[in-house]
């Protein structure tokens, strides 16, 4: 490798390690909530021109969305969670395939190490933190398949399911606000896992599933269908079962709606050992889209 290629490296970490740092020192939750109430203002001026610059500076089709007029958005956050039109996104066919949950960018993808999970290259952490601190539950996924996926604050925010399942858990976990940047990934030790999160477990033809949305700065709220916006005030994680003796149990279709970030985070989705198989192309770098196949049930 040469001089050139080894300095830029040198400079690309130590600015990695400099903004590490500065998170470090950042008032997460003060500036998501302040950032909670800006996109949820609903005073014209404010609303359309935040609506107007986002459109520009990401370069956003609203020909895919459902509603395509900017001005009929009642505030950003609308905008920002806004649905497509089916067409904008088919569905991958056939019963075992699995679907993309979301737009964004594969971070890491592979086979869980026993309780080991690849955060990023000579970055890990541990199944058991992720899933905060439940022993019994990671046992179910230790050995598994894991897919790490980024979203950009460019992408779409809806959440999909990956396969048909059954709710059988949720549990919210409480904790930082890191951002989930490529350059905080590649410096900040189990970020995932210190990051707050929101676990939906769900019964496949696979056998569990989870997908986990993990918050990031600026992400004040996540939402689920069944729960609506999930944010306990307790610093203990808080635990919601859906199986028997619940009044309503949801079974999700595949590519039906789960969930959404306001603004943009990470989702992971882990399954149990020998189970399922991702597509070859799905490598870190990559960028998906909701509803494409990204791997296959594999046969029981």
């Amino acid at each position: 490798m040469n001089t050139s290629s080894n300095s830029a490296r040198k400079r690309s970490s130590l600015l990695d390690r400099l903004f590490a740092g500065l998170l470090y020192l950042t008032p997460h939750h003060l500036l998501s909530q302040l950032m909670y109430w800006v996109t949820r203002c609903e005073w014209p001026p404010l609303k359309d021109a935040m609506i107007r610059a986002a459109i520009r500076l990401y370069r956003v089709d609203m020909e895919q969305a459902v509603q395509t007029d900017p001005q009929d958005y009642p505030s950003f956050n609308a905008f920002f969670t806004r649905a497509l039109k089916p067409a904008a996104r088919p569905l991958a066919t056939g019963d075992e395939v699995i679907a993309c949950p979301v737009d964004g960018t594969v971070s890491e993808t592979g086979t869980i190490d026993g309780s080991t999970i690849v955060q990023a290259k000579g970055v890990h952490y541990s199944l058991e933190a992720l899933l905060g601190g439940d022993e019994r539950l990671a046992m179910r996924f230790r050995n598994g398949s894991f897919a790490t996926l980024y979203l950009s604050p460019r992408d779409y925010h809806r959440i999909h399911m990956p396969v048909n399942g059954r709710l059988e858990c949720m549990i919210h976990i409480p904790g930082r606000l890191f951002s989930v940047s490529p350059s905080s990934t590649r410096t900040i030790s189990g970020i995932f896992s210190r990051n707050e999160r929101v676990v939906s477990l769900f019964e496949t033809q696979a056998g569990p599933m989870a997908v986990i949305m993990v918050g990031a700065i600026f992400v004040a709220s996540m939402d689920t269908v069944w729960a609506g916006t999930v944010a306990p005030r307790s610093r203990a994680c808080s635990h919601w079962y859906y199986g028997k003796g619940a009044s309503s149990v949801p079974s999700l279709d595949k590519g039906a709606e789960m969930g959404r970030f306001n603004m943009g985070s990470t989702v992971i989705l882990l399954f149990p050992k020998d189970t399922i198989t991702w597509d070859h192309e799905l490598r870190p770098g990559v960028e998906v889209r909701m509803g494409e196949g990204i791997g296959t049930v594999d046969p029981r």
